[in-house]
């Protein structure tokens, strides 16, 4: 009895992942002079050999066979016609289209009509971008590849192969959680220089501050802080992108309190919106003034992070201990410094547990929210003493200002905003 297509959700997750694998290796192929095949005939290559290894699922095993004899049929006769006409190979991009219109077909017929929707949109976009997609390959240097190769390393080699669990020392330590630090340093790290390359320094600054913000704004401001010392200029756009990281981590910070103490909003809300509001002036006050001096930054190669990343991982992974040891031998009564220690890593452990304690009763709103801001504060320390130790004398100055202002912010909150 032939085999059932898996859930849609499912099926559209194998097949964009096959898609974007395509897409990456192509990234590579692309660059190369005198290619067989570019980065859109990889994206179609590997979606049609999805398709075919879900029909075969279905099927049977001669419908794999089947569309390996048509790839390399098409294969050939691209590279007949080519020395016939005695013209340069122009790649297989059309064939493959036509191959993967046909699995699609297929796919209607088996009852996924909004799969094969989805794919027949995704291969018309393909094609129509063909010269986006070359223009910005071309702009790709081998410093870039390299840099693309690492981050594949770890994002997609090493990461999935660590174990997620908590082992060693106080049971703290999870090898998948400590170098997903290291994935982010290196992957915002690309993410912020290619954002810069392609829209100049302070629009690019925006771009990664906000993207960074939302993932790791620790892991942000250690990486600006590390491509200045590459940067012969622009350091006030890379110390714009650290507090503008920041800002969007307190935006973060409120939307984790909003979903897990909803009920108590009234009272949590209006301290921690003045502290994002704070915040938020002091970031944009060091755009534009980023935006006044128009200088991006120059001079720069494409971020190495991985050696660096790596030991700003082995220091996360040294708080966490510390932070564990710590509070399992502080009294109960120290709710303040446990706040601190628990922050230092990142703000949201602390929200959310604090959060959590307010949802259930088990602690008071006026306490609950200096808690959450005294772990806030102690982010901000926490990233001063990476722009401390990593940034450049030109970085530090503003980077290191707008953090201390943002801190005082928070701390005059704490000490002032009524009970």
């Amino acid at each position: 009895m032939p085999a059932t297509l898996p859930e849609t959700s499912e099926l559209l997750l194998s097949l964009g992942t096959a898609t974007g694998l395509g897409l990456l290796v192509g990234l590579q192929r692309e660059w190369v002079q005198n290619r067989v095949a570019g980065i859109r005939t990889f994206a179609l290559l590997t979606l049609f050999g999805a398709l075919t290894g879900l029909l075969g699922n279905v099927y049977g095993g001669w419908v794999i066979g089947a569309g390996f004899i048509a790839f390399a049929s098409l294969v050939a006769l691209s590279k007949w016609l080519s020395l016939s006409a005695r013209e340069e190979r122009t790649g297989l991009t059309t064939e493959m289209a036509m191959l993967v219109m046909f699995a699609s077909g297929m796919i209607i017929m088996l009852g996924e009509r909004l799969v094969a929707i989805i794919i027949a949109g995704s291969v018309m976009a393909l094609l129509q971008s063909k010269k986006a997609l070359h223009a910005t390959v071309r702009n790709f240097g081998e410093d870039d590849l390299r840099a693309i190769v690492h981050l594949v390393l770890v994002a997609l080699v090493i990461l999935p192969a660590l174990p997620n669990r908590e082992m060693g020392y106080l049971g703290v330590l999870n090898p998948f959680a400590i170098w997903l630090i290291v994935v982010l340093i290196v992957g915002i790290s690309l993410a912020a220089y290619m954002a810069e390359k392609s829209l100049g320094g302070t629009k690019g600054a925006v771009v990664a501050g906000i993207l960074g913000g939302l993932v790791s704004s620790t892991a942000t401001t250690a990486s600006s802080a590390r491509r200045s010392q590459s940067a012969s200029t622009g350091s006030l756009s890379l110390a714009s992108m650290a507090l503008i990281a920041s800002s969007v981590a307190f935006v973060r910070l409120i939307a984790e309190v909003s979903i897990v103490a909803s009920d108590h909003l009234r009272q949590m809300l209006p301290p921690l919106t003045a502290m994002m509001v704070w915040v938020i002036l002091i970031a944009i006050v060091a755009h534009h003034r980023a935006e006044k001096a128009d200088v991006q930054p120059s001079g720069e190669h494409p971020p190495s992070e991985l050696k660096h990343a790596v030991m700003l991982g082995l220091l996360y992974a040294l708080v966490l201990v510390v932070v564990a040891y710590t509070r399992q031998h502080s009294s109960s009564s120290g709710l303040y410094f446990t706040a601190f220690l628990s922050g230092l890593p990142d703000m949201s452990a602390i929200t959310l547990s604090t959060s959590k304690l307010v949802s259930t009763g088990n602690l008071e709103t006026s306490l609950a929210w200096r808690m959450i801001l005294t772990g806030g504060i102690a982010n901000l320390f926490f990233k001063m003493f990476f722009v401390i130790t990593l940034g450049a004398r030109a970085y530090v100055k503003p980077a290191l200002l707008g953090l201390l202002l943002s801190a005082a912010g928070g701390a005059a909150i704490i000490l002032f905003w009524p009970s």
